[in-house]
């Protein structure tokens, strides 16, 4: 039988990192992943390099940028291993890095370069690693340890972690594992769903619209009302069957089925003010004084939907033209779904983190433990999903350190 201190199933971000930190710390680590590639989401994540944290991350407010029945749970090991935490440990590797805008971090050259990271930290402890290894069952012994049935033989271990994410881009391997897994244990579970993800609309509705696919533009979009309305300001990208980009990626994890989104597609302007300046000054069709304050597709699509807009900007009614700049400054539409789990970059809900601790990430069955995207805790898009990742890894990777060295309990190491 292999005997290990630590089985991690899952190797993803938040398995490697815990995994590499477990293992510098004295403890024999086995991961295990039933994939043949590794870490195929961080390889993909933005857009292939990687956005692996964001330095405006609060870990005293966490709840300004992670979602979850208690978006305080984060808060312990968020404040324990930081954005800045997890830079050191970049720049210690030689990994060359940019920050866009709002604090998101990315790699110069390729998200390969933390994937090498991660497994470089991993031999570095010593870590044990096996690919195309799938998990079959797993069975509580009576001394406490857990015995694993995979598909490379039987595994013994004290601490069981689950790092095995959720449900997005199954064609990478994603699967309800880990949510089974807590079942089994009777963990409860917080309903699932896709997050961050593109959001769409109905074919007929939609039409007059997809002809912008492809179009991006700074705009203000919104969900909720009052105590749960939710507001970005980010780039939106219109695509054959709905919407997309930043904003909307964002909003889609605020948004309720059946409920609204709003938009503001020209955020920077006083549309009102500028249109009746237009009709007071201008001898231009009114079609060509909009494709100066929105873009030009944009302002084609939305005067062709309407007879009385296409006019001088003088000759158009000014009932129209309040009409059109109120729709402009707020569209009110509501998605009938979402591109759900096949591209969505999360998944919301998962491990209720009530039966977790927030100091450990244990669960209330004694030796196992869960990390990552399986928990009930999701950010935002910029990179604060992946400081989850490292922040549970680490608290756990402590945890279970402690637990096997009492006297390194207070080290405080990174």
């Amino acid at each position: 039988m292999n005997q290990w201190d630590a089985v991690i199933v899952g190797a993803g971000a938040a398995g490697l990192f815990c995994a590499g930190v477990a293992g510098q710390r004295g403890l024999k680590v086995l991961v295990l992943d039933h994939s043949d590639k590794i870490a195929e989401k961080i390889r993909i994540s933005g857009g292939g390099r990687c956005n692996f944290t964001n330095r405006l991350l609060d870990a005293s407010a966490p709840q300004k940028h992670f979602i979850g029945q208690n978006p305080q749970f984060c808060r312990s090991a968020l404040s324990r291993y930081t954005p800045q935490d997890f830079i050191d440990l970049v720049q210690k590797h030689g990994i060359a890095f940019h920050e866009k805008h709002k604090g998101q971090l990315f790699c110069d050259h390729s998200a390969d370069d933390i994937i090498r990271m991660l497994l470089a930290e991993c031999e570095a402890g010593g870590v044990t690693l096996k690919m195309g290894c799938a998990v079959q069952a797993v069975r509580l012994l009576a001394d406490g340890s857990y015995e694993l049935d995979t598909t490379q033989g039987p595994v013994q271990t004290k601490s069981l972690v689950v790092a095995t994410g959720g449900l997005s881009i199954p064609k990478i391997g994603a699967t309800g594992w880990g949510y089974e897994l807590a079942t089994q244990f009777g963990l409860r579970l917080v309903e699932r769903r896709a997050g961050l993800v593109p959001l769409t609309f109905d074919g007929a509705a939609w039409a007059p619209y997809a002809q912008l696919a492809g179009l991006a533009l700074p705009v203000g979009i919104s969900t909720g009302d009052k105590k749960t309305r939710m507001h970005f300001d980010e780039d939106l990208l219109f695509t054959h069957r709905g919407l997309s980009g930043p904003g909307v990626l964002q909003i889609s994890s605020y948004w309720q089925e059946g409920s609204p989104i709003r938009l503001n597609l020209a955020p920077e302007v006083n549309l009102p003010e500028r249109l009746q300046d237009a009709k007071l000054r201008s001898k231009k069709l009114l079609g060509n004084e909009l494709a100066t304050l929105v873009p030009s597709r944009l302002a084609e699509a939305w005067v062709s939907q309407d007879p009385a807009l296409q006019r001088t900007s003088a000759e158009v009614p000014d009932k129209a033209l309040n009409k059109l700049a109120e729709t402009l400054s707020n569209w009110t539409l509501t998605p009938t779904g979402s591109e759900g789990y096949k591209k969505a970059e999360v998944t919301l809900g998962g491990v209720d983190t009530r039966d977790l601790s927030s100091q450990t990430m244990e669960s209330k069955q004694s030796g196992l433990y869960f990390i990552g995207e399986v928990v009930d805790v999701t950010g935002w898009l910029g990179g604060y999903n992946f400081q989850w990742a490292w922040a549970s890894g680490h608290a756990c990777a402590t945890a279970l350190a402690s637990q096997r060295f009492p006297q390194h309990r207070n080290s405080g190491a990174k």
